[in-house]
């Protein structure tokens, strides 16, 4: 498994540039930068100046291999509105660009949201949600597989694929190769176990994202730094053994987190005991 670490897990006002650095100097393989609204990387976005960015990385020696983004929660591909609908789909295919251009071969897309706090849309049904996020990842499927990037639709706090069966299930039912599973670790703790969604997604799984989280506490405050929370890691690890997954694990510590003490070097540490000794 490689090791990796995600935009987000560092301060809002680094720039790309120091993030790579950092994140290279800290021991990672790899750096999963997020696509903005507006920004250094965002929505507005050129060819050349993504480009650029990449070129960057490959400089320092540091691998872009997944895209993450939070403009879901703000355009759900499962609004009522058809507009927002609309919305939500041009930021796919915009993300599956700019990770072409990166030379990344994953992007994150949250596929539906029934409700959230943190979510800008209003309540809306589960078959709906099902029925119009199915809809719509039939539809870009193809805009994936133009560009050989995969989208990997995640297990989120969205009420919604609330079993791995059911994300199985959903994901087959998309029926392309290039739809798959984007694994959080952490966000499976609130209604299950990781290790039973790793052993039923199996093959699914394109990228997996690291965080740990205390059940006792059941909130957005239960996120705590790897190996402080209720992850049972060694048997998370065998998990992925089992299925063979080789490809990148992203540390995703939110920067709520980050100001709590997880520096990087922290992070890369706990990483290193997970993958090699958990």
């Amino acid at each position: 498994m490689k090791k990796g670490i995600n935009r987000w897990s560092m301060p809002a006002d680094w720039s790309i540039q120091k993030c790579i650095e950092e994140a290279k100097g800290a021991g990672f393989q790899g750096i999963e930068l997020v696509l903005e609204e507006t920004g250094e990387l965002s929505l507005e976005s050129g060819e050349a100046q993504v480009k650029a960015i990449g070129d960057a990385a490959h400089k320092v020696g540091i691998e872009l291999k997944s895209l993450a983004t939070g403009l879901f929660w703000k355009y759900p591909l499962s609004a009522k509105d058809p507009k927002v609908q609309e919305k939500a789909k041009a930021v796919v295919v915009k993300a599956l660009t700019v990770a072409q251009w990166l030379g990344a071969d994953t992007i994150l897309v949250v596929p539906g949201v029934v409700s959230a706090p943190f979510a800008s849309s209003e309540r809306v049904s589960y078959g709906e949600v099902w029925d119009r996020a199915l809809g719509a990842l039939r539809e870009l499927a193809p805009e994936a597989e133009k560009r050989s990037v995969h989208i990997g639709i995640e297990n989120v706090w969205s009420k919604f694929l609330l079993s791995p069966i059911e994300m199985r299930e959903f994901i087959d039912a998309v029926g392309s190769d290039y739809v798959g599973a984007y694994f959080d670790v952490g966000n499976v703790l609130l209604y299950g176990f990781p290790e039973d969604w790793i052993r039923i997604l199996g093959s699914r799984i394109k990228k997996v994202h690291f965080k740990d989280f205390r059940t006792s506490v059941g909130t957005l405050d239960g996120f705590v730094n790897l190996l402080e929370g209720d992850v049972n890691w060694p048997e998370v690890m065998a998990a992925f053994r089992e299925i063979g997954y080789t490809d990148y694990a992203y540390a995703e510590l939110t920067p709520y987190r980050y100001h709590s003490g997880a520096l990087i070097g922290d992070i890369s540490r706990a990483m290193d005991w997970i993958i090699q000794g958990g």
